[in-house]
């Protein structure tokens, strides 16, 4: 599983890491299993899990970063293009990382991985990381699919 080497990852591997981190309370710019995540912390915690030591720090980020007037810089996608590899939303399968956008012409700001494909674990503001079916109102809010690297079937 481990795939600091150049090892190959397995999506179950994938899924197995993401299923640990449920019942994580949530809290804002953190990604410590067990004692609090926000969605980008569950996929940089996730990646740790798979990767060792994550590739570049986020910068501080307030709860409404992307709810300021004026912004629409993809921030989070952005970020997931450098260290993942981008595929179309309708191929995003068991494993991937996927970005939703929360209101319409805005940024992709929550993130969450699928476990199959129509379920995801995120962490859900004021509550935990929860495994969630991905019924018409996420699907309507999808914008962006990214894989981890070096994943194999």
């Amino acid at each position: 599983m481990t795939a600091a080497g150049g090892t190959e990852v397995r999506r179950a591997d994938i899924v197995r890491a993401v299923r640990d981190w449920i019942g994580t309370p949530y809290r804002h710019q953190a990604s410590a299993r067990g004692a609090g995540t926000d969605c980008l912390g569950l996929v940089r915690g996730v990646w740790r899990d798979l990767y060792g030591e994550e590739p570049e720090a986020p910068p501080a980020y307030t709860p409404d970063w992307a709810e300021a007037p004026g912004a629409c810089e993809e921030t989070m996608a952005d970020a997931a293009r450098r260290h993942m590899i981008e595929i179309a939303a309708d191929e995003a399968r068991e494993g991937d990382v996927v970005l939703f956008r929360m209101r319409a012409r805005g940024p992709a700001k929550h993130a969450a991985i699928l476990v199959t494909a129509e379920r995801m674990v995120h962490a859900y503001s004021g509550r935990a990381v929860v495994e969630t079916t991905i019924g018409p109102w996420w699907r309507a809010r999808l914008a962006y699919a990214f894989r981890f690297p070096r994943v194999m079937d």
